[in-house]
């Protein structure tokens, strides 16, 4: 299993960025996706994931700021990021694990479930 994850960048606050995770080697609609970040000098924290079939669930920092999607016909998952802040700042990954449990959230809040990583891509927000 391979993931890449790409469209980080510099952006205003307030702006918006799309980041993208592609999977080879399997149909990403099947697993729990999870994205994650890490701000300089920072532990790795929770930002959102994505069951199969579920509703995503968000850590609050960015809730109702931050979409995850999937587009199953090119394996992808998308982070679609509005209304940056300079807090948002930091490197994101995706990441996957092929354990899924019905109901439970909090059990993929935690980077260690996860045996499948993402490079990282760079966000900054800044004026």
């Amino acid at each position: 299993v391979q993931l890449q994850a790409s469209g980080g960048g510099l952006v205003h606050p307030g702006g918006s960025l799309r980041l993208s995770c592609t999977a080879s080697g399997l149909a990403m609609e099947e697993y729990p996706i999870g994205w994650f970040r890490q701000a300089l000098g920072e532990e790795r924290e929770f930002v959102a994931v994505r069951k199969s079939g579920d509703i995503p669930y968000y850590a609050d920092s960015v809730k109702g700021r931050f979409t995850a999607s999937r587009n199953a016909a090119n394996n992808t998952l998308y982070l679609q990021m509005d209304s940056l802040k300079p807090e948002d700042t930091a490197v994101y990954y995706c990441a996957l694990t092929n354990k899924l449990l019905a109901g439970s959230y909090a059990y993929y809040f935690s980077p260690a479930r996860y045996p499948y990583w993402g490079q990282e891509t760079q966000v900054t927000v800044s004026s």
